[in-house]
């Protein structure tokens, strides 16, 4: 008789897997980057100032960090990797939410503003709608997990009876009650988004961003609801990277759906990127 020892099992940077998920972390987020200085440099152009150049600012940036965030769930999970994926993962994705969010609301205030005499008139280019609407929807996924930190501090463990053979290095999320909580309140915020987007998906052409918004809410509850049961239905690393395809899935479905026609019109056709084509769309 003799000992045969376990193998180490994680989800590593350098194995095929890890390394292919991290290239499209990182190609992701410098397409991200890409776009942002597109922006900055056509940020007077009527299709970029048409819809909120500082939420859509705002948006890119936080849509970045979701790409990038999905890198602290490769390698070998530690105490501080533990503690900081799924939090930050939570908050840079409610901030998009409620980004996107805010987004169709300026949509619908400006839309009924130019009914006669419309009570929403002097809300119109006010900032503090949206900044309370971020500020808001952060601040309650900020609560959640700092109550999950405080609670249930997730951790990295040593996972050897899920294979006999393995010894599957894994963090520990402490309460999968309050992780379910923080995706259902993600949940909760693209629900309310898309609703609000659908009802008004039909308003003229000059504030079409209502569809793309209702169509990229609707791809980022798909990915999330099939997330559920792939989650479940799967251990060691392949868990951990069915959570790392959701998020670049749903972050680029969100990227793709809102930014991609404004960067084909701004980079392709420049001829629609006018006043007079925008208002006679």
């Amino acid at each position: 008789m003799k000992c045969i020892p376990k193998t180490v099992d994680f989800l590593s940077f350098e194995e095929s897997l890890g390394s292919t998920l991290t290239g499209l972390a990182m190609s992701a987020s410098c397409f991200t980057v890409y776009v942002i200085c597109i922006f900055i440099k056509y940020h007077t152009s009527p299709i970029v100032r048409a819809n909120n150049r500082e939420l859509s600012f705002i948006l890119l940036i936080a849509l970045t960090l979701c790409f990038l965030c999905s890198l602290l769930f490769i390698g070998r999970p530690m105490k501080f990797s533990c503690l900081l994926r799924q939090p930050a993962f939570g908050v840079i994705f409610s901030i998009c939410i409620s980004t996107i969010l805010a987004k169709t609301i300026v949509v619908v205030i400006a839309f009924n503003a130019s009914k006669p005499s419309s009570s929403l008139r002097k809300w119109v280019g006010s900032r503090w709608i949206s900044i309370s609407i971020i500020l808001f929807g952060c601040f309650v996924q900020l609560v959640i997990c700092t109550a999950w930190l405080v609670v249930a501090t997730p951790f990295p463990q040593n996972n050897m009876l899920s294979d006999t053979g393995k010894i599957i290095i894994e963090c520990n999320e402490g309460s999968v009650i309050i992780f379910y909580c923080m995706l259902g309140y993600l949940g909760l915020l693209s629900t309310i988004c898309f609703l609000v987007a659908f009802l008004v998906r039909n308003l003229p052409d000059q504030f079409n961003e209502a569809k793309h918004i209702t169509f990229s809410m609707l791809v980022f509850i798909c990915v999330w609801l099939s997330f559920i049961p792939a989650y479940l239905s799967t251990k060691g690393k392949y868990t951990v990277a069915v959570e790392i395809f959701s998020i670049l899935a749903s972050t680029a479905g969100l990227f793709s759906c809102i930014f991609i026609p404004k960067v084909y019109i701004i980079v392709w056709r420049p001829d629609l990127n006018t006043r007079e084509k925008l208002i006679q769309r």
